[in-house]
């Protein structure tokens, strides 16, 4: 296992408890955050990319709407 599959699922495991913690106390900011998260982890194990280019991306594909 490399380090950016990792890294990736650093941040699955990471969004999943933003989004226990937003179904908790009822945050829904909190809780979409986690959800991003847990995509974003689940792109960088398949795509072996960091999560830094992954947001790059993202935020291009928002850009051209």
């Amino acid at each position: 296992m490399d380090r950016l599959e990792l890294e990736g699922k650093w941040n699955r495991i990471k969004g999943a408890v933003k989004q226990k913690y937003g179904d908790w106390f009822d945050d829904d900011k909190v809780y979409a955050e986690g959800k991003f998260d847990e995509v974003v982890g689940k792109l960088q194990e398949k795509s072996g990319r960091t999560k830094e280019e992954i947001e790059r991306e993202i935020a291009d594909w928002r850009e051209d709407e």
